[in-house]
């Protein structure tokens, strides 16, 4: 069976749909409504080489909050669905990514333990109808969700390539922390689970 998820999240507030194949080429569809968010959430599965689609139907006329967050809830779920039990992996995984004058590191635990570390200066309260604020907000939401430890660090001058290059690196440790490790038996853990 390949590593696939479709998770479904309905609330008052939105409704989420998210397809996930870990194994496939970077092919993705995403519509959430917020451009940028559908920018960051390309890019994560472009670099990661997940096969990713999103649809997000939300309350944009109060904001963008609650289809920001849910949206990663779901995307979380979804990563966590398709990981199964998780044995047989690589567990961590880290990237750099530099986009012009920012730089980006990413480290991330995929192995079942939730935390989230993000450290992105942002100059500026929007990037399109994106709050910057909300961006460190997705993330932990992911972290949560996926049973993730994520820490997220950049530098610039620019947002866009603070944020953009911050996506990219994630993408890039999530490739290798979820890919199957050859002579990997059970679960990646002394403990024997998750």
């Amino acid at each position: 069976m390949g590593r696939t998820a479709d998770v479904h999240r309905t609330t008052l507030e939105t409704d989420v749909r998210v397809g996930l194949d870990l194994d496939g080429s970077g092919a993705t569809e995403i519509a959430t409504g917020v451009g940028f968010y559908d920018h960051m959430l390309t890019a994560l599965g472009h670099h990661g080489l997940f096969d990713l689609t999103i649809a997000t139907a939300g309350d944009l006329e109060i904001d963008e909050h609650h289809t920001v967050e849910d949206t990663a809830l779901v995307l979380g779920s979804a990563f966590a669905e398709a990981l199964g039990d998780r044995a047989g992996i690589v567990r961590y995984g880290d990237a750099i990514v530099p986009m012009d004058e920012a730089v980006a590191t990413a480290v991330v635990d995929v192995g079942g333990r939730p935390y989230a570390v993000i450290d992105l200066p942002f100059l500026t309260e929007r990037i399109g109808a994106l709050g910057t604020q909300m961006i460190p907000h997705a993330l932990e939401a992911f972290a949560r969700a996926g049973g993730f430890t994520i820490h997220l660090t950049a530098s610039g001058r620019n947002d866009h390539h603070i944020a953009e290059a911050a996506f990219k690196a994630l993408a890039r440790a999530l490739r290798a922390a979820v890919a199957p490790d050859p002579r990997r038996r059970g679960i990646p853990s002394t403990k024997g689970t998750t």
